[in-house]
């Protein structure tokens, strides 16, 4: 066990717990380098390297994790769902749906119904993405994920826009600052005309931390906002 990396890595997951991210990286960064070796450090930093595109590295951290004796199931699932990110990043689509499928069967949460609800979206099979969104909305009505996906899943599987707004409406009003929320109802707001709220969401997304999970890309927004003259 190392004493300095492990309490340099509490600082760094402190930081990032408060979305200092850039704080936290460089906290992790030193922190990794003097041996932190506590599962929870170690996977916090995992966490912020996939968000931030680091998919070699991230890999590295969690193979420094399956190594540590004694993890807890829960711990060796969440080990499988971002080693399962990692593949779909790096292309492997089907294959990360096979891990996150077969953890799923042991474990129902609401994060393995986010995650798997997005991949089943950008996997292209609209029977199967709406099944298993309706089925997450079932679980949680409330949780403006489920709903973003069920939106995106209607608009870019189905081409059914005006049943996605019904799901991109509710997911808005409990989360004002979702990236992907935003970004597909400032479409809207461009098709009828109204520039201005387009403009504002598309800067609400803008200023989001970004992830994998991700459909709107900096690089997407940025776009948008050029076409619309934004300042």
């Amino acid at each position: 066990m190392s004493f300095m990396g492990n309490m340099i890595g509490n600082k760094a997951l402190a930081a990032h717990g408060k979305n200092e991210y850039e704080k936290a990286m460089q906290l992790y960064d030193e922190a990794y380098e003097k041996g932190m070796d506590k599962p929870r450090l170690l996977r916090g930093y995992s966490v912020l390297l996939i968000r931030t595109g680091h998919f070699d590295k991230a890999l590295e951290v969690l193979k420094k994790i399956e190594a540590l004796p004694g993890l807890t199931p829960a711990e060796k699932t969440d080990l499988h769902v971002n080693y399962a990110i990692i593949l779909w990043q790096k292309g492997h689509l089907d294959r990360a749906m096979e891990i996150l499928e077969d953890e799923f069967r042991h474990l129902k949460n609401g994060t393995m119904y986010s995650i798997i609800g997005y991949l089943k979206i950008e996997q292209g099979d609209a029977e199967a993405a709406l099944a298993f969104n309706k089925e997450a909305l079932d679980y949680d009505d409330t949780d403006p994920v489920y709903l973003d996906n069920m939106g995106q899943t209607y608009y870019r599987l189905v081409g059914d826009k005006e049943t996605a707004k019904t799901f991109f409406d509710k997911a808005i009003a409990l989360k004002p600052s979702a990236i992907d929320t935003n970004y597909f109802l400032s479409l809207y707001d461009i098709e009828a005309g109204d520039t201005e709220k387009a403009i504002e969401r598309l800067k609400t997304a803008r200023g989001g931390f970004f992830s994998p999970l991700n459909y709107a890309t900096p690089e997407m927004i940025d776009a948008r906002l050029a076409e619309l003259g934004a300042k």
